[in-house]
Formats: C-alpha cells, sequence, structure tokens
C-alpha cells in the first residue's frame, strides 16, 4: 500500500479510512490482507516520536500482530524487552521508601497455554512506525500523507469524501465504506451525527516527557515499567522510555499552567533529589468517559477514540481500538467478498459496545485511586511510625490496584453475549461454552500456536474424524464461504478436547469461537447462512440508517 500526494489520489476506493494512527492503521492492515483495495488518509506527514501516548500493548494486541506477522518486528523496535522488567513499583519517590509492588503486570509473563504472546511495552509512536510500514507493504491501496479528511456523505450506493491537502486543496474521492478512525475530534463522527454519549473527570493532568541523563543511577528500586509516586510534593505516574535517559511522567491534579511552570519541581519531586533534566514534551489532559450513540450510519463507521474515550489507567484504550479495527475489517472484507451479508456488519455495534462500555467502567474503577489517595503520614520516616504507615499503605495499594495490573480475565475473557452472526446456544449446553469467546488456546507439536494454523476466513477446528466435517464443507462450499479445515494434531494435550468442551468448533477470522458442537447441525446451511450474515432471507450488505 504505498504512499501517494494528494494530487494522485485515486477517484474510488473499496474503504476508505479517515484517521492514520494505530487504530486507522490496523484496519488497513486488516483488510489490505485480505485483498481489500482501501485509502488511509493522515494529517501527520511523519510519526511524531514527541509524545509517546499510549505504552501498553496487551496480549490480545500482540495476538493480532501476530497473526500479522509483526510482532517479533515490534518487539525488536520497542525500547524495553519484557524480559528488562515485569514489575510496577509503589513508591514515595525513586529514591525514596518503597510501598508496594507487583509482578507480572499487564500480561508481561508467560502463562504456559493460555496465550502465544506476552504483551509487549512499547511507546505508541512505535507501534505507529511498524504498522505504516506493513501498510505500505501491501499492494492493495494507498497511504495519503498530509491530508485529512473534510467531508463525508452518502447514498445507498457509495459515499463521498471530499480530502483536503495541507495547502488547503480539496479532492473528492467515493468509496463504497469509509471507517472514521479520526480520534476524539472526528470530522467522520460530526459529519454522520453521532455524538459522544458521557461525563469527564474533574481533575486535570498534566503529562510530560523529559530526559534526565544519570537519573538511573539513584532509582532506588530496580527496573520497572511504572513507579507510582506518592508524595504529596508530586503524587505522580512515572515510567522510562527505554533503559538511559528518557522518561514519562504524569502529575496528578495539575494544569497546563501549574504544570510548564512547576516540570523541574514535580521532576525532582519524583526523583526525591534534584536531578539534571531537560522537558522534551508536555501533554496535559483530562481523563474522559464518553462513547457515542452510534457507531454506525449506513455505509460510514467509527472506530478508535472516535467511537470512545476511557482513562488511561489499566492500559485499554488504544487496545481497544485495535480490537474495533480487527473485528471491523474481516467483516468489511468479508461483505465485499461477497460471502458476508447484511448481519456481519449489523454485528459490528452489537458485539463490540458491550466490549467498549465494560473497558470504560474498568478505566473509571482504576481511576478511583491514584496516587492522590494514596498520600499519608510519615511513609518516609524512620521508626515504628514509619513502618505502620507504610504496612497500610502497602495493603491498601494491594486491596484497590491488583485489578489494573492483572487484568487477563477482562484482556482475554470478554464474550459476546448477543449477535446476529454467533448462533444461540441449543437448551441444555452448560453456560461456560466458549462459543462467541476467543478460542482457548494451545500450543502443538514443535511449539507452534494453534492459532498459526487457522485460516484467514472460517476455520472448521476438528478433535478426531467423522461425516459432520463433510457436511460443514459441502454447506460452506455451497454457500460461498472460504473454509479452512484443521484436525487437531494428536501432540495436543488431551486435556484440550475437555476445555473446549465439543468435537468440533467453527472459529471466526478474529479467533472468536462461532459455533460449537459434537455433530453438524441438522440444518447445517442454516448454521453457515448465520456465521456468514445471511440468515434472513435475501439478506445483503445494504447500508443500515440507525
Amino acid at each position: 500500500m504505498p504512499s501517494v500526494d494528494h494530487t494522485h489520489l485515486p477517484q474510488h476506493v473499496q474503504v476508505l479510512i479517515a484517521g492514520g494512527g494505530p487504530v486507522g492503521l490496523a484496519a488497513a492492515v486488516e483488510l489490505g490482507r485480505r485483498g481489500v483495495d482501501c485509502l488511509v488518509v493522515e494529517p501527520r506527514a511523519t510519526v511524531s516520536r514527541a509524545r509517546p501516548r499510549c505504552k501498553t500493548l496487551n496480549v490480545r494486541t500482540m495476538e493480532h500482530l501476530r497473526r500479522w506477522g509483526l510482532a517479533e518486528r515490534l518487539r525488536a523496535r520497542a525500547p524495553l524487552p519484557t524480559s528488562w522488567s515485569q514489575d510496577v513499583v509503589f513508591c514515595t519517590s525513586l529514591t525514596g521508601r518503597e510501598l508496594s509492588r507487583f509482578t507480572g503486570v499487564l500480561g508481561l509473563a508467560p502463562e504456559g497455554d493460555r496465550f502465544p504472546e506476552v504483551g509487549q511495552q512499547a511507546p505508541q509512536y512505535i507501534l505507529e512506525e511498524v504498522l505504516r510500514e506493513a501498510v505500505e507493504e501491501l499492494a492493495p491501496g494507498r497511504l495519503v500523507l498530509g491530508s485529512k479528511v473534510v467531508g463525508v456523505s452518502q447514498d445507498d450506493d457509495l459515499v463521498t469524501v471530499t480530502v483536503e491537502d495541507g495547502a488547503g486543496d480539496r479532492s473528492v474521492v467515493t468509496a463504497d465504506y469509509v471507517i472514521g478512525c479520526d480520534g476524539p475530534r472526528s470530522v467522520v463522527r460530526d459529519r454522520i451525527g453521532s455524538r459522544y454519549v458521557g461525563g469527564e473527570a474533574l481533575r486535570p493532568n498534566f503529562g510530560m516527557v523529559f530526559e534526565s541523563p544519570g537519573l538511573w543511577d539513584h532509582v532506588r528500586h530496580g527496573p520497572a515499567v511504572q513507579y507510582w509516586i506518592v508524595n504529596p510534593a508530586a503524587p505522580a505516574l512515572v515510567g522510562p522510555l527505554d533503559r538511559t535517559n528518557a522518561w514519562w511522567a504524569i502529575a496528578f491534579g495539575v494544569d497546563r499552567a501549574a504544570g510548564e511552570r512547576e516540570a523541574q519541581h514535580i521532576i525532582d519531586a519524583v526523583a526525591g533529589r534534584p536531578v539534571r533534566a531537560e522537558v522534551r514534551s508536555t501533554d496535559p489532559w483530562t481523563a474522559r468517559m464518553q462513547i457515542v450513540d452510534r457507531m454506525r450510519h449506513g455505509r460510514v463507521f467509527l472506530a478508535g477514540d472516535a467511537a470512545h474515550l476511557n482513562p488511561p489507567f489499566g492500559g485499554h484504550g488504544l487496545n481497544t481500538g485495535i480490537g474495533d479495527a480487527v473485528d471491523l475489517g474481516w467483516k468489511l472484507a468479508a461483505v465485499l467478498a461477497g460471502w458476508g451479508g447484511a448481519d456481519v456488519l449489523d454485528s459490528y455495534e452489537s458485539e463490540r459496545r458491550p466490549v467498549q462500555e465494560r473497558i470504560i467502567r474498568e478505566a473509571t474503577a482504576n481511576m478511583r485511586v491514584l496516587s492522590t489517595e494514596l498520600l499519608a503520614d510519615n511513609l518516609d520516616e524512620d521508626g515504628e511510625a514509619g513502618a505502620r504507615a507504610r504496612w497500610a499503605a502497602g495493603a491498601r495499594i494491594q486491596e484497590t490496584k491488583t485489578a489494573e495490573f492483572h487484568s487477563l480475565d477482562l484482556v482475554l475473557g470478554l464474550r459476546i453475549a448477543t449477535s446476529p452472526i454467533v448462533p444461540a446456544e441449543p437448551e441444555g449446553r452448560e453456560s461456560t461454552t466458549w462459543a462467541g469467546a476467543r478460542l482457548p488456546h494451545v500450543f502443538v507439536d514443535d511449539g507452534r500456536s494453534l492459532y498459526d494454523l487457522l485460516g484467514d476466513h472460517l476455520t472448521l477446528l476438528t478433535l478426531g474424524h467423522g461425516t459432520s466435517e463433510a457436511a460443514i464443507e459441502e454447506a460452506a462450499r455451497l454457500r460461498g464461504v472460504p473454509l479452512t479445515v484443521v484436525h487437531l494434531p494428536e501432540s495436543v494435550p488431551a486435556g484440550y478436547a475437555k476445555l473446549l468442551g465439543a468435537r468440533l468448533a467453527l472459529v471466526r477470522p478474529d479467533q472468536v469461537v462461532g459455533w460449537l458442537g459434537d455433530e453438524a447441525p441438522e440444518d447445517v446451511l442454516a448454521l453457515v447462512d448465520t456465521l456468514s450474515g445471511r440468515a434472513r432471507p435475501g439478506a445483503t450488505a445494504a447500508p443500515r440508517s440507525s
């Protein structure tokens, strides 16, 4: 997907993506790998390294990067390898007293067969650079930089998009579908009449990136991906961007004016001593807990920050947006390829909204206790009073913050409760079934991941052999639905069949189980029609107005 300038924009593309941040680029990779012709329109000519923004890539995002062949490329670029640290430390300062510690945080430690990829700490700009490269390596479509979407209109057949370059010159591109990934100030969201619903926090925060040569020489607590600073001079959150001089920090309760005026004082208080530092960038912000009233209007969809915003605590925001891109990407590709029906596109909001709402709730809960809520007397004192104060603080930290750093049940355990393309469970099947959830992972024979064996479209996973496989294959062939059949190798642990709870599983392109059973259902064509979004008579991918 080579870069093009504004004067060489195509007249028509299958999918136009407004916004080339991580979510828009992820959507382009998902679409481009499936042969979809798409155009990404991004105002920034280059990826800025001034503001690292999100820094946590969770296990699920790394699984998607693995599927795209990009996981190792990203890890090679990340300044902090997972082997360097898997800890979060709460302390009075970088040179002060330790109050509590969490280890194996944020999915950075392996857990047997539970997942094929551990999480990764990496500044957002690293992910963007890797994804830009991946987009440019794909044949279909284009990436246009230095331009922005300024207008969107649609009819039953097409979306008409106005694109403006940095000089103010405008061009018109038509598309079959548009994805708005253009952030909190989304033009696409505004043009389709969607609006945020929700609120925002009252307390401001002041983010900054600074260079401090020699600061590591004074850190008392060893390597950590985050240090929560609990002292009245600078209640803050700080972490390394690399293993040399670069750091990021968030000062809680500090507005723009105070932060810019007191930046050196904040850094000294975080360090616990005067240090030499140079502020590279600042980023004042206020947490928002908002979601749009609708994520789709006809042929136009919203994803990422254009659709939802949550506090950053727990590292869920960017990862939720990547999940949006994957979900919408394979569904649009299915419709454009002709095997996906109208229900496939209708399922986007019904499947993603509950996930986004839960993430907002969990991130808001994580925000209830920050460094400002942990302040107490005597935390840095010697003697019995100091010991008692630190013990009490540590107990409260463990009680209130564990869910923030050990959230794999949230990251991996989300299940689709209602969707037009996930068949209802038959009566009598246990509620622990995996239908609508991520396929349980296992490593096979030579250490490969089961996920590496899955196809790009629907996959029929079988444990053993029988006539049902042939019936499902024939139904897929008759309906024109691409299907890969995978017979689980004998090397798969025997307990996996019991864990899955069925002999057969139909797995979607996003590694979500669409259907489970021991035998093919009596009406196997109806099953394939449901999974491909064509269960309703005459259903096609016509636009929906809502």
